[in-house]
């Protein structure tokens, strides 16, 4: 029996602006939720998005969408876990850290308006969003706990016990372990934590707030034994001393005791990665004997726990040992056994490989996207790292920074004074050629790509010579020819279309020019493109190839070149296909194979910490500057916006009317949460009319007269014009 084909979910797409977001490509026909979230954003986008962060993932999350829910959702969890939190209510203060910013911004999808996304951006979301919490809970008149339970009822409010763990300077007993309470004194405006014996005194005889306080610790105690037996013995109640076995209990529980309501505070060294054991090769130690992404690599293994360097053999001797906590030259380290022979199995394949010696540039790039699937180890059992050595860390460092390459000279005959940023741009595109990589110059509208490339390939031309091919929009083509005759005028070109020649003449590839200039549809067309071997492809507006599976996408990257250039303001947009179909152009190879990156880019929605990766490997390749950093161009005005205010026309004002009298016959027979519904529904619809009344129809003539919106447009249009 055929299977049936299963209808692809339209996803909502958020952009990234300069101080904040904007939705867009709404589902033509969104379902049930969508619909509601969407009207609730019109009416507030940051009450939509808090409330947005109680539910789950969402098949309408697109990677913009999902990025935001889990900014909310963090902000959700942190509010959850304050134990002062009913005391405080609105004001209550949740900060980010600054490992959880950094971490926020390493996670950071590949989605329109990224570059915006930094520091400042996120911190401006977050009191937005916490703005939200604090003047709901103000107006809200029950607990915060029965608040959350509403929206949530998985989530649980963080109790107000605390388990503490630290360590003690006992052979025996080198683990200390106390619960404490958080109690606000009077005339305090600050709770404190005080063991939680002192509870037996403070409530003495009112055994109802005794059990309330330490439910969170009845409900531990249902799922660990441990805690079970100190609750009945009482030790609970008192500071213990712990060995290292019970120490390692209470570490392995620490997730079980946070799920029932408990705040744990342990040592450091516990919640940082490096404590448990990993395995990092490094690459590129020296200088291959070429360049380009088939040079041949130096590799290395090597292991490491706690921070600490250490040899297979010591390994194997930890598999002698019981599972728990040792001491490793003065540190306290984790002994897993599955993950210790998952680390030398790893250890003994990349031995292997380096046996063979066989590892090029662009394989050992690959590395860091997916190591562990090409030694066959689950990501989840061991963690695995790359890192660059001192070659081609010094080599990416020069790419991904422009700045420090050694200036190469401007020939004499370009005219044009570049500013420094583009001076960068020119000593980066010489630098990708000499390494022969395909680069993406990918600057934001209006920086002088053109110019950076007319320079690059002056410079080739006086100093190399050959055959260059540029394929662009035919829109483009007046515009280059006017640029090259005004920045080179000593470069020969030919143009490569129709619309340059005369009637009689067939199109010919005329030897003796340097450039050769065509469109993107004559590039499909001309088969004799593909018989030659071109020294430099560039593509201007290479948007025009993100989708891989077209004749026209296809037809370019059958054209053989040595080097190649992507100039494009948007390289970057919602889909990462159009990503890998990009860098197929560029550096066949780099990103896998579609199906090795499509499966990589189902991890993403699970492991956001590929997004960096990603981000890593491709950053080299691609130079992108954008007009809002003050550090690129200092001379450009900041952008001047001036609100504008219009009328409805006759047609929009007669159905603005209607709908008000249909939605008050319908809120008069609506109660409750239906009320609600029917408001956020309401002011899409209005949003609708005041664009142009065919939206909120539903027809496609969209005549100008008919909208306000649309009159007042026309006329800023014929002012530009």
């Amino acid at each position: 029996m055929a299977k049936l084909k299963t209808q692809e979910v339209q996803k909502l797409n958020a952009y990234f602006l300069p101080k904040d977001f904007v939705i867009d490509d709404i589902p033509d026909e969104p379902e049930d939720t969508l619909k509601t979230w969407i009207a609730e954003f019109e009416a507030d986008k940051y009450n939509a998005l808090f409330h947005l962060g109680f539910l789950k993932k969402q098949e309408w999350f697109s990677p913009s969408i999902e990025y935001l829910h889990h900014i909310t959702e963090i902000l959700i969890k942190k509010l959850s876990q304050q134990p002062e939190i009913e005391l405080n209510r609105e004001a209550i203060q949740v900060d980010l850290l600054e490992d959880e910013i950094y971490q926020l911004k390493e996670e950071l999808p590949f989605v329109i308006g990224m570059e915006h996304v930094d520091d400042k951006w996120i911190l401006n979301l977050w009191e937005e969003i916490l703005a939200v919490f604090k003047l709901e809970i103000k107006k809200y008149d029950g607990s915060v706990a029965r608040y959350f339970a509403e929206y949530n009822a998985n989530i649980n409010v963080v109790g107000r016990v605390f388990f503490h763990l630290v360590e003690n300077n006992e052979e025996r007993y080198p683990f200390a372990f106390m619960a404490t309470y958080s109690t606000k004194p009077v005339k305090s405006k600050r709770a404190v934590h005080t063991p939680l014996k002192n509870a037996l005194e403070e409530f003495g005889g009112d055994e109802k707030k005794l059990l309330s306080l330490i439910s969170t610790v009845i409900r531990a105690a249902e799922k660990s034994s441990f805690i079970s037996e100190l609750l009945e013995s009482g030790e609970l109640f008192s500071p213990l001393k712990l060995t290292a076995d019970e120490a390692y209990t209470v570490l392995s529980e620490i997730e079980m005791y946070e799920e029932a309501g408990i705040m744990c505070r342990v040592p450091d060294w516990w919640r940082k990665s490096n404590n448990s054991l990993q395995m990092s090769v490094m690459v590129g130690e020296k200088e291959p004997s070429k360049v380009g992404l088939e040079a041949i690599m130096d590799f290395s293994p090597s292991l490491n726990i706690g921070g600490e360097k250490i040899s297979e053999e010591e390994l194997r001797d930890f598999l002698n040992m019981a599972a728990g906590l040792v001491q490793y030259k003065g540190k306290w380290v984790e002994i897993n056994k599955r993950r210790l022979e998952a680390v030398l199995q790893a250890f003994e394949k990349v031995k292997d490989l380096t046996k063979d010696g066989a590892l090029s540039l662009g394989e050992a790039m690959r590395l860091e996207l997916n190591m562990n699937k090409l030694l066959d180890i689950p990501a989840d059992e061991i963690d695995i790292s790359v890192s660059n050595g001192q070659w081609l860390r010094r080599m990416k460092e020069s790419l991904i920074q422009p700045s420090l390459i050694q200036e190469i000279s401007i020939e004499p005959s370009l005219h044009a004074t570049l500013r420094a940023y583009q001076e960068n741009g020119y000593y980066w595109l010489n630098k990708m050629s000499q390494f022969g990589f395909g680069a993406c110059l990918a600057d934001d509208m209006g920086l002088g790509k053109t110019v950076q490339v007319i320079a690059f390939l002056e410079h080739y031309r006086v100093h190399k010579g050959g055959q260059v091919l540029l394929i662009l929009p035919a829109s483009l083509i007046g515009n280059w020819q006017k640029e090259i005759e005004k920045f080179a005028p000593e470069m020969n070109y030919q143009i490569l279309h129709k619309s340059d020649l005369k009637a009689s003449e067939t199109l010919q590839i005329r030897e003796g020019e340097f450039l050769y200039i065509t469109t993107y549809g004559m590039a499909v067309r001309l088969e004799m493109l593909k018989n030659k071997q071109w020294d430099c492809l560039i593509l201007d507006e290479a948007q025009a190839i993100k989708n891989p599976g077209t004749k026209q996408t296809k037809a370019i990257k059958e054209i053989p070149a040595r080097m190649r250039i992507a100039m494009t303001g948007t390289p970057i947009e919602n889909r990462l296909g159009d990503l890998w179909s990009l860098f197929d152009f560029l550096n066949k190879g780099l990103l896998g194979t579609t199906k090795e990156f499509k499966d990589f880019t189902k991890t993403l929605a699970d492991n956001a910490a590929g997004y960096t990766k990603l981000r890593k490997m491709i950053q080299p390749f691609m130079l992108r500057r954008l007009k809002t950093d003050k550090s690129i161009i200092v001379d450009l005005p900041d952008k001047l916006e001036i609100k504008a205010y219009t009328t409805l026309s006759k047609k929009q004002i007669a159905l603005y009317k209607q709908l008000i009298e249909q939605i008050s016959e319908k809120l008069n027979e609506t109660e409750g949460i239906g009320r609600k519904g029917l408001v956020l529904a309401s002011i899409m619809k209005f949003k609708q009319i005041c664009n142009h009344p065919d939206q909120y129809l539903a027809r496609e003539e969209f005549k100008p007269e008919q909208s306000g919106k649309f009159e007042q447009l026309r006329e800023i249009c014929e002012t530009i014009y």
